[in-house]
Order: structure tokens, then sequence, then C-alpha cells
């Protein structure tokens, strides 16, 4: 099982690694996680059964060694454990990476309210944006 550490939105290494990437930063509502070695990072937003998961990026360093798959579990694990019946996730390029993890893709007008209301969801990601769910539930 993956160990995730919480850590700050304003950790050196997570703003490099999404400035790398070209991501939005994570926002001081959101619990933010870190793999311990840095070798991955996100967060999860929100109240409430429905959640966002947010900022999900693993540095240039790290990638091809399959964490990426361990940290979206791990945070769906913590997401889960923490009473989320469902979470969501807006993206622009790794739609087929989520879907091959469960996700499936929703109608953005679909979306509850928490989702639509969401800084990401309004502001930081274009409304061309692929919105995606995942039911922890089952």
């Amino acid at each position: 099982m993956t160990r995730l550490a919480a850590c700050e939105p304003d950790d050196a290494r997570w703003v490099s690694a999404l400035k790398e990437a070209g991501l939005p930063a994570c926002t001081r509502d959101a619990r933010c996680f870190a793999l311990p070695e840095g070798e991955g990072f996100g967060a999860i937003e929100g109240d409430g059964p429905d959640r966002l998961l947010r900022s999900i990026v693993v540095p240039l360093a790290w990638q091809g060694r399959g964490i990426g798959t361990s940290l979206v579990t791990a945070l769906s694990d913590e997401a889960r454990n923490s009473g989320v019946e469902r979470l969501w996730l807006l993206t622009t390029g790794a739609a087929d990476f989520f879907a091959r993890h469960g996700w499936v893709v929703a109608d953005r007008a679909a979306a509850p309210e928490a989702i639509r209301t969401s800084e990401q969801f309004t502001t930081l990601c274009p409304a061309s944006a692929t919105l995606m769910m995942r039911d922890l539930r089952r």
C-alpha cells in the first residue's frame, strides 16, 4: 500500500512539478498529499460526498514507474476512508490514463453543485476539459 503524507500546497517540490507539467496550483482549502520521496503529489478538495481530485502530478524524474497509478489509488483510498462517495476530476490530457483506472467521463451539466461551483470547474480549467468521475462506493 502506498503511503501518503500530508503536505502544504506551497511545498517547493510540488510547485516545481506543477509548473513543469503546466498544471494549476492547489488551493489552500484542499487536503494536500505527497508520496514519501516527493515522487508524486495530489489533493482532495471539498466537503461532503462529492469531492474533487486536484493537482495530480508525478515529476518527470519519477515518471514511467507506475507511480501515477499508485498515487491515484492511494488518494482514492484516502477519500473513501474519509467518507467520500464520488471523486471528480477535470483533465485536458490524461482522460485515457484515468479511464484505465476506473474513471468514467461525465456530462459537465450533470456535475453536482459542489463540483460545478469549484474554482477548478469555473475558472482554472477550460470548458473543453473532460470531466470524469469515480464512484468509491463500489
